[in-house]
């Protein structure tokens, strides 16, 4: 297999040491059998990008090269690559192989893969299906070779420089939403409003549903409205908190630190669901059961999508024309935008236009 070095950013130690993410070499294999070689022009920075560079759930292999919300052009194909053409648009999400043959994968759940190590994921994805350790370099780099099962193809009436984020972002919301069959009429709030909570307010809109936002933030009350929200919740207000008890059929919760969760169960109505896609660890507080028991209530969790469901969410957003919001940076801006996120200092997705990085490898 041949190899060749580009250019991409990422870390070789925890952000939190006092290190940044910094350019570095890394190297790509030109495709072969079913693969195809991306071109990479945009990609999403997501909040488990912080917690992966920081080694927040004790995995991290460095160096770690983050970005799992990938949109680029077909640059090159395999003998065997017969879905795409040299030239289109396609996305690469957060995960890049399977071992395809185990219960899951058939089933389309690519990310619960019961293979050796799971699936290989993006980047930081260091087993491969065979079980061998192998560190996944993603999105914040100038290419990527990826299996074309796992390609997605974009439609073409959605925004290239916008669309990034629906590959993370968009199924992870979505998934749940689907899988609860929300539809006219139901009552859905969201639970933190960042880049996965508002991608989600827009999607359950557009299964129309009545979406409550459900914030800490009073300055995103105006955003939210012209998203789509139909009103806006302040959590730390008890009163308005107490009069939204019983009211709620179903919440997704996109918080990605440790929460207090028993401050959000009383508001739903019995036999309500909640579930947690932001948090990928421990609550701040045990789960009090009898809420949960006295009304029936369900409380649960969800993960991304499969491959499938990952086009599904694309094909949902094209014909509801659901963009995420999102403000454009180059890759040397990084660094900032990782304390603007950690902030909470973002409307509402950072994307990279990874232009400048290639044309300084162009120069090279």
């Amino acid at each position: 297999m041949q190899t060749f070095k580009i250019l991409a950013y990422g870390a070789t130690g925890s952000l939190i040491g006092g290190k940044t993410l910094n350019e570095m070499e890394i190297e790509r294999n030109t495709p072969v059998d079913d693969e195809i070689l991306i071109d990479i022009l945009y990609c999403g920075v997501c909040h488990s990008d912080i917690h992966q560079v920081n080694n927040d759930w004790e995995n991290t292999i460095y160096p770690c090269v983050p970005g799992h919300e990938i949109i680029g052009r077909v640059a090159g194909l395999g003998s065997e690559a017969t879905k795409y053409q040299i030239g289109e648009i396609v996305g690469v999400g957060c995960m890049i192989d399977s071992c395809t043959h185990c219960r899951q994968c058939h089933e389309g759940e690519e990310q619960f893969c019961e293979g050796h190590g799971g699936p290989t994921m993006t980047y930081n994805g260091y087993k491969v299906p065979d079980g061998t350790d192998f560190n996944t370099f993603g999105g914040y780099s100038t290419q990527i070779t990826v299996k074309e099962h796992f390609v997605l193809r974009i439609p073409e009436n959605l925004d290239t420089s916008r669309v990034a984020p629906l590959l993370c972002a968009g199924v992870t919301t979505f998934s749940p939403l689907k899988r609860a069959n929300i539809k006219k009429g139901d009552r859905v709030g969201i639970i933190g409003i960042g880049g996965l909570g508002h991608v989600a307010v827009k999607i359950a809109k557009a299964m129309g549903a009545e979406v409550t936002a459900i914030t800490t933030k009073e300055d995103k009350r105006e955003p939210l409205l012209q998203i789509g929200a139909d009103r806006v919740l302040l959590s730390d207000y008890d009163d308005s908190m107490k009069q939204h008890e019983l009211y709620f059929d179903f919440l997704l919760c996109t918080i990605p630190y440790p929460f207090d969760i028993n401050l959000y169960v009383p508001l739903l109505k019995v036999r309500g669901e909640l579930i947690t896609v932001g948090l990928l660890g421990p609550y701040k507080k045990p789960l009090d059961n009898n809420e949960v028991a006295m009304s029936a209530r369900k409380v649960g969790g969800s993960l991304i999508g499969g491959i499938a469901e990952t086009q599904e969410t694309l094909d949902f957003c094209s014909t509801h024309h659901i963009l995420p919001e999102v403000q454009m940076i180059s890759i040397d801006q990084i660094n900032d935008a990782y304390d603007k996120i950690k902030e909470e200092d973002v409307r509402f997705r950072y994307v990279i236009d990874m232009q400048s990085l290639r044309e300084k490898e162009n120069q090279q």
